[in-house]
C-alpha cells in the first residue's frame, strides 16, 4: 500500500516523501529546497516520490514561505563559561551545523544564563519571528522554559524533564540508562565488590537515566547501597569533589562509574591524590566518550554516545516539522562501551 492510500484526504508530508523515496527526511529536504550536496541517484529517487505523492504541487509553495526567516535557533541552558568548558556542546553544535550547512539555514546560538527572570529575553526573540524553528539543549527540570505559546516548531536535544506541553514536543536522545547499565556491568564483572557512581545532575534527564542505569545494573547483582552514591554537575570539579567524599564515606570502593568523562577526569585526580592507583585499587568508567579520555593516565573506559549524530537528528527532525511533516514523538540512539585501560 502506498502513503497516499494509508492517507487518503491528507496532503503527504516531507517525511512521508523521505520514506516513500527510501531516504533522510534531510536528504528529502535538500532535494526540495535545490541544494547540491545531494547524488543524481538520489535526487531521482526524491523527486519520483514528490511526483507520485503530489507533494511538489501541494507542498512547494508553503515549504517556501515556512522559512521565511532562513535561521534556526540553538538555545543552550546553561551558563555562558559553560558553553566553552563543556567538550558536549561544541558537538552538539557540530552536528547541527554540518545539516543547516547542506540546505544554507543560519544558525543563531542563544544561552539562557541562571538568574529568576533569564526566561523572557529568550522566549521573547523566539516568539518574535526571528527564527522559524528552536532546538533546545542542556534544559534543567528546576528552571523550565515558557515554550508553549512560541507558535514555532521546537526539538529538544535529550527528553525534558516536566510534564505538560513541553513534556510531549519531540526530542532526540542517548540511552542513557542502557549506558549507564553497561559501565556499571564492565566494573561488577571485572570482580569489583564495591562499585559506587559519581552521579550527574538529578534535574536533568541524563543524570537521572543514568543513575537509574547504574541502580539496575546494582540491584540486579544485590549490591546496591544508597552509601555508594555521589552527585556532581557533569563538570570536571564536581567530579574531584564528589569524589573525594565518596572516599571519606566510601574507603572501600574499589569500582567508581561516573556519569560523564569530564566527571571522570577529575575522579582520576582525587583518587591520584588519595594515593589510590588506577585500575589497580580502583577503577573507573566515564561516559560519552569525549577526546580528553584517550589521553588520560591510563586512558579511560567509557561509553559513547553519538553527540553529532544527535545534533544532526535534532535538525533534520526541526526541518521537516519546518516544512510540514508531523512530528515524532521521540529518537533514541544507542551507546556502546568503548574499552580501554582505567576498567
Amino acid at each position: 500500500m502506498s502513503v497516499a492510500e494509508e492517507s487518503p484526504g491528507l496532503r503527504p508530508t516531507l517525511a512521508d516523501v523521505a520514506r516513500a523515496a527510501g531516504v533522510s527526511i534531510a536528504t528529502a529536504s535538500r532535494v526540495l529546497n535545490g541544494f547540491p550536496r545531494v547524488s543524481p541517484e538520489r535526487r531521482k529517487q526524491v523527486e519520483s516520490a514528490m511526483l507520485a505523492l503530489g507533494y511538489a504541487r501541494q507542498r512547494a509553495a508553503k515549504a517556501s514561505s515556512a522559512r521565511h526567516t532562513g535561521s534556526i535557533a540553538l538555545v543552550v541552558c546553561e551558563e555562558v563559561p559553560r558553553l566553552f568548558t563543556d567538550p558536549y556542546f561544541p558537538r552538539i553544535a557540530a552536528g547541527v551545523g554540518r545539516e543547516l550547512t547542506a540546505v544554507g539555514v543560519q544558525l543563531v546560538l542563544l544561552t539562557v544564563p541562571a538568574t529568576d527572570d533569564y526566561q523572557s529575553p529568550v522566549v521573547r526573540y523566539l516568539g518574535g519571528g526571528h527564527v522559524d524553528g528552536a532546538l533546545v539543549v542542556g534544559m534543567h527540570g528546576r528552571r523550565p522554559l515558557d515554550l508553549d505559546w512560541l507558535g514555532i516548531p521546537v526539538v529538544f536535544g535529550g527528553r525534558p524533564v516536566q510534564a505538560g506541553r513541553t513534556g510531549r514536543l519531540p526530542y532526540v536522545d542517548a540511552d542513557n540508562q542502557g549506558g549507564a547499565r553497561l559501565a556499571t556491568q564492565r566494573l561488577l564483572d571485572g570482580g569489583r565488590q564495591v562499585v559506587a557512581t559519581v552521579a550527574g545532575p538529578q534535574d536533568m534527564t541524563a543524570g537521572v537515566d543514568r543513575l537509574l542505569g547504574y541502580r539496575q545494573a546494582m540491584t540486579r547483582a544485590g549490591r546496591y547501597d544508597e552509601t555508594l552514591v555521589v552527585c556532581g554537575d557533569f563538570g570536571q570539579a564536581s567530579g574531584e569533589y564528589a569524589t573525594s567524599r565518596l572516599l571519606t564515606r566510601r574507603p572501600d570502593v574499589d569500582g567508581i562509574f561516573a556519569a560523564s568523562d569530564m566527571m571522570a577526569v577529575g575522579a582520576l585526580r582525587a583518587l591520584r591524590r588519595a594515593g589510590r592507583r588506577v585500575p589497580e585499587d580502583v577503577a573507573l568508567v566515564g561516559f560519552d566518550d569525549l577526546p580528553i579520555g584517550c589521553w588520560t593516565d591510563p586512558p579511560l573506559t567509557t561509553v559513547r554516545q553519538p553527540v553529532e549524530e544527535m545534533g544532526a537528528r535534532m535538525t533534520a527532525e526541526l526541518l521537516a516539522m519546518i516544512d510540514g511533516a508531523a512530528p515524532r514523538r521521540s529518537t533514541v540512539l544507542d551507546t556502546e562501551l568503548v574499552p580501554r585501560k582505567s576498567a
